[in-house]
């Protein structure tokens, strides 16, 4: 692998060549090219537009409910989404603290225009890494042993760019389509040109394109508000964001607000149902079912009498804001009468409009689980491009990708994370084995360890993985090693420390059974003679806090996870024809042969693989030694 600029030759006057090139620099490209310049790979980022690098196109906000969580991972694995996030955060929220620890989910409002600004410009200094505006619209293939084989790609310019590795971050740009009622013209967001030529290069390749539609709401003057009528909602007092030992001041900024629609509100919608570019027959691709139009809302839940409304700020420097809830695709003037329906937006003054937009993506069970395809070698795909939304989740598809193409180079094998292990597993496992036929989004609820894959824990689940990869700083590690150091001793210190004599306990008990109890908080514990130390955080109290109250529960999944590598562990050693696996459904059959499953446990969890079709996968395997541990 090369490891200067002077030893990469060009093989002519118009073209260069590197180890990685990456096409595509939002959220998933960025991540997927400073983890693969971190690793000493020789990295090209390729975007349409330099002033887009790490834009945020919907809302200027990170985290949220199982999003959060990835983002908390993300920067345990060096990734610079959450310090970002962290860094030009104006307001921090920590979501479902009514509810258990599982479901915490850390989430900010970010300043938009600052937190572009800022991953650019970890992207320009980034060692082994060059950021080029260009478009890239072809392929340059090889093929070998009667398979095609990455070489590079060609711009519009005519340039031609040489790696053997090449990851496709193209987000809603391939052949993307804004709509606003009846008005649709072509675009890969707002005020950017869409990309016209990707799609069909893929498809030429033979890999399947289908189309998805998701969409935005208007932005309005916040002068124009009348704070009177709308609900504040304020930071939380102890800001806690995303990434581990930045050294950051957190700090709330802003307020946010809350609103809602109204009879009158869903009215104008229905009057004008027909005007919209979803409901009039515009759009063809597939809506996300999580995150739905306004209109939707209005359809699909016609009992309802409102629906909330955030008034979400988009900088310290702007009086712009993104009204959350109203996403919608109606004419310009039908989006002026819903907004002013609104309580507190009266005279609200629209300074965008809010759009769909359609784009082209790939069908994601093409890809092995290190983002690489199956089609052609040493092509990898991370992000929108492959049905996915969110930025989180696009960040984890890109950082893997990442990662697996700089292993790819040395011929190491791949790095699989697998759903024990990581939300970023559980993405991931998800779209190679069962696809998507909308736009994927992430919860907790789609993991089966969602208890041990805390958002507070994921420097421990994968820190010392990413120090391994060389993702981590030297700094960071000691940091997270001092504070491993804390946890062991004062859980063993409350394990072995008895209380001090109280009237709310009839005899003494250890510190650590007491700390157990429901009602009792960590700062508690300073009422029965325990005295907190000074290297003590807050984040140190909540991880033995919580580790101790639901000891039994972790202990369970534990044994859960263990029945999970189990069938994990056994390894699929060469691509198998299942049409030949008596005892199989034909359904199981096609299935498999599509995906070639890595392991029997992904195996068994393709949809259509039942109970019966996996005792008799498992024998064919063991008798034929197709499969190992």
């Amino acid at each position: 692998m090369p490891n200067t600029k002077e030893d990469m030759k060009n093989k002519h006057t118009n073209s260069r060549t590197y180890d990685i090139i990456v096409v595509g620099a939002g959220n998933a490209g960025v991540e997927a090219a400073l983890a693969a310049a971190k690793m000493n790979a020789n990295v090209a980022l390729f975007t349409i537009k330099l002033e887009a690098v790490g834009r945020l196109s919907c809302n200027p906000s990170i985290g949220g409910p199982a999003k959060g969580h990835l983002a908390r991972e993300l920067d345990a694995l060096g990734a610079q989404i959450g310090y970002v996030a962290d860094l030009t955060g104006i307001h921090f929220r920590m979501l479902n603290k009514k509810k258990g620890p599982a479901v915490w989910a850390p989430r900010t409002q970010n300043d938009r225009l600052q937190y572009s600004i800022e991953m650019r410009n970890i992207v320009e200094k980034q060692d082994n890494l060059d950021l080029i505006e260009d478009v890239i619209v072809d392929f340059i293939i090889e093929i070998k042993q009667n398979k095609p084989e990455i070489r590079g790609v060609r711009s519009i310019l005519g340039k031609e760019y040489y790696a053997p590795k090449v990851i496709l971050c193209n987000g809603t740009f391939m052949k993307g389509k804004i709509h606003i009622g009846d008005v649709a013209y072509a675009g890969g967001r707002s005020g950017e040109p869409a990309d016209d030529y990707m799609s069909d290069s893929l498809a030429k390749l033979g890999f399947q394109v289908s189309r998805f539609k998701t969409g935005t709401p208007p932005r309005i003057d916040l002068r124009t508000v009348n704070y009177n009528k709308l609900e504040a909602q304020a930071g939380d007092e102890d800001p806690q964001g995303f990434s581990f030992f930045s050294g950051l001041t957190l700090q709330n900024k802003v307020s946010c607000y809350i609103t809602h629609t109204n009879p009158i509100t869903h009215q104008i919608i229905r009057d004008n149902l027909g005007l919209s570019s979803l409901y009039g027959g515009f759009i063809e691709g597939i809506g996300p079912r999580y995150c739905p139009s306004v209109e939707d809302k209005i359809v699909k839940f016609a009992e309802r009498d409102q629906h909330h409304v955030f008034i979400e700020p988009e900088g310290i420097h702007t009086v712009e804001a993104y009204a959350n809830g109203v996403s919608n695709s109606l004419p310009a003037h039908i989006q002026e009468q819903v907004v002013q329906s609104i309580s507190g937006l009266e005279n609200a003054k629209i300074m965008r409009y809010g759009y769909a937009i359609e784009y082209d993506y790939i069908i994601p069970d093409e890809l092995l689980p290190s983002m690489e395809t199956k089609r052609v070698k040493g092509l990898y795909l991370a992000g929108q491009i492959n049905g996915t939304s969110g930025y989180e989740e696009a960040a984890a598809q890109g950082i893997c990708a990442g990662i697996n193409a700089v292993l790819a180079l040395d011929n190491k094998d791949m790095l699989l994370f697998d759903r024990s292990q990581s939300y970023i597993g559980v993405l991931i496992d998800d779209l190679v084995t069962k696809g998507t036929n909308e736009p994927y989004r992430l919860f907790t609820s789609r993991s089966e360890h969602r208890l041990s894959l805390r958002q507070d824990n994921a420097d421990e689940r994968l820190m010392p993985l990413g120090y391994k990869l060389g993702l981590i700083s030297d700094t960071k590690w000691q940091m997270f090693l001092k504070q491993e150091e804390i946890v062991a001793r004062e859980t063993e210190y409350l394990k072995q420390t008895n209380s001090i004599k109280h009237p709310d306990l009839p005899q003494t008990q250890r510190l650590y059974t007491l700390l157990k109890r429901p009602e009792i908080e960590f700062k508690d514990l300073q009422e029965f003679g325990y005295k907190i130390p000074e290297d003590m955080t807050q984040s140190i109290e909540d991880k033995i806090s919580i580790n101790c109250k639901y000891e039994g529960y972790l202990k369970r999944q534990d044994e859960d996870i263990e029945k999970f590598k189990y069938l994990e562990n056994y390894k699929i050693n060469e691509k198998i024809d299942y049409q030949k696996i008596e005892g199989i459904s034909i359904e199981a059959r096609e299935k498999l042969n599509k995906i070639q499953p890595i392991s029997l446990g992904q195996a068994v969890r393709v949809p259509g693989v039942n109970y019966t079709d996996a005792q008799a996968i498992m024998i064919y395997l063991k008798k034929t030694n197709m499969i190992y541990k």
